[in-house]
């Protein structure tokens, strides 16, 4: 032992070891080897030992071994041994170093939640933009702030919604806010109405849509477009109202009437509703749009009659339509009625928009000039502004089928838009014509 021990006091390493080991002090070998930091040696002196007494010793040799490779960037070498010593903090760096992001997520899985590592996992995948794996991470170490930060870091702002939503985070308002805003600068409009959607902010959904549909209206070139844009608008404010009352319900629950709490909604739309135009008036502009083409199919198939009083039912939409549209297209079914009373006073209406250049007003002012030379401005029937036949009691309700007021006491009306049919004309319809919902 003595003798040993002065070897190694003279460097003379391997004489002491085999000392050491002829003595069987494979323990005093190890030790020497250790303090030498001599990992390779004391690895090799491990396996030819036996025993569990050794298993700490071999989980730190082969960590001294990693880290002798880690020293030297040999970071595939290092990774062997880490993962023999089952070093994580050191094996998710060389994984890191190396790009191997695929281990670096099995790493993160194979931690236990609340692991210290994890945020640490989480922000190596942000650094490197890996969204979705740097989520996984924080939201295993139950970190759902850092992994909402994390989305709005990426641009991932539906992820970073969803996640607040989900996490229940008073943050989520703020977050549609900024997120509406950044696809708003980049003129994705139709994307930040889906995100209200989803978001079930009904409200702010259909502000958006509403101004897509105006800036679309007016170009008057797809009015069947723009129909569609506003019957979506439309149906978010429903979905706005079903979520006030359902809101109401939750509180109301067992204490209050259905009434009292229908009521309470109502007030509350009052009291929330910036803009009553959205909430009281939703389907008008659907409603302009749908005459507005019913009337062109009409007089295309013939019904020149129908069609001009659909055409003096769209008088009532001039805040939607622009009028030189309207006076214009019943300019042409009065005409083709022979109403020429009706297509007298279109053509005063076109005559006295301030829109019209001077080179227009004359092209009206010449084309009214051959139509009533030869045309005296007189109808066989007198119509009111609604298309209703004059005589007829207060103002009826319009069958969104034919474009005509109903006359009968009974008639369909559809439980989603609340618009009215003619039970015999709406029987031929699966669909409701105007919000294309199912025909109960």
């Amino acid at each position: 032992m003595k003798q040993a021990e002065v070897a190694a006091y003279f460097s003379r390493f391997e004489e002491a070891e085999s000392m050491y080991l002829h003595m069987d002090r494979r323990d005093l070998a190890i030790n020497l080897r250790i303090k030498l930091g001599d990992w390779f040696k004391v690895l090799q002196l491990l396996k030819t030992g036996s025993g569990d007494a050794y298993d700490a010793l071999l989980e730190q040799a082969y960590n001294g071994i990693g880290d002798y490779y880690a020293d030297r960037l040999k970071w595939e070498n290092a990774v062997q041994y880490y993962l023999k010593g089952r070093n994580q903090e050191r094996l998710a760096d060389c994984y890191y170093r190396l790009e191997n992001y695929d281990g670096l997520e099995q790493l993160a899985a194979d931690l236990p939640e609340n692991h210290k590592l994890l945020p640490e996992i989480g922000q190596m995948f942000v650094t490197v933009g890996m969204c979705e794996q740097a989520v996984k991470a924080y939201l295993k170490c139950n970190q759902p702030k850092a992994a909402v930060d994390t989305c709005v870091h990426l641009n991932q702002w539906n992820k970073a919604v969803e996640l607040a939503r989900t996490h229940n985070m008073k943050e989520i308002k703020s977050l549609l806010s900024k997120y509406a805003s950044h696809l708003l600068e980049e003129n994705k409009t139709l994307e930040a109405v889906e995100l209200y959607r989803k978001a079930h902010h009904f409200l702010d959904a259909a502000k958006l849509m509403f101004k897509i549909a105006d800036e679309e209206g007016k170009k008057m070139s797809r009015p069947l477009r723009v129909k569609k844009l506003y019957v979506l608008a439309a149906q978010l404010v429903e979905d706005y109202h079903e979520q006030v009352k359902a809101s109401q319900q939750s509180k109301a629950k067992g204490k209050t009437s259905e009434a009292t709490f229908t009521l309470a909604g109502l007030l509350e739309e009052d009291a929330t509703s910036s803009d009553n135009r959205i909430i009281d008036c939703a389907w008008r502009g659907a409603e302009a749009y749908h005459f507005f083409l019913l009337a062109q199919r009409q007089l295309h198939a013939g019904y020149t009659e129908n069609a001009m009083r659909t055409a003096l039912h769209l008088c009532e939409y001039e805040d939607v339509i622009p009028a030189i549209e309207i006076y214009s297209l019943l300019a042409l079914c009065s005409a083709a009625n022979r109403a020429f009373g009706t297509c007298s006073k279109a053509f005063i209406k076109l005559e006295s928009l301030e829109s019209l250049s001077p080179e227009q007003r004359q092209l009206y002012e010449d084309l009214a000039l051959q139509i009533f030379t030869r045309h005296p401005p007189k109808d066989s029937r007198v119509l009111r502004a609604d298309g209703s036949l004059e005589g007829a009691e207060g103002k009826l309700p319009t069958c969104i089928v034919t474009g005509l007021p109903i006359q009968e006491y009974q008639f369909w009306m559809c439980s989603v838009c609340k618009h009215c049919a003619v039970e015999q004309e709406i029987s031929k319809y699966n669909c409701c014509p105007l919000c294309h919902s199912p025909v109960a």
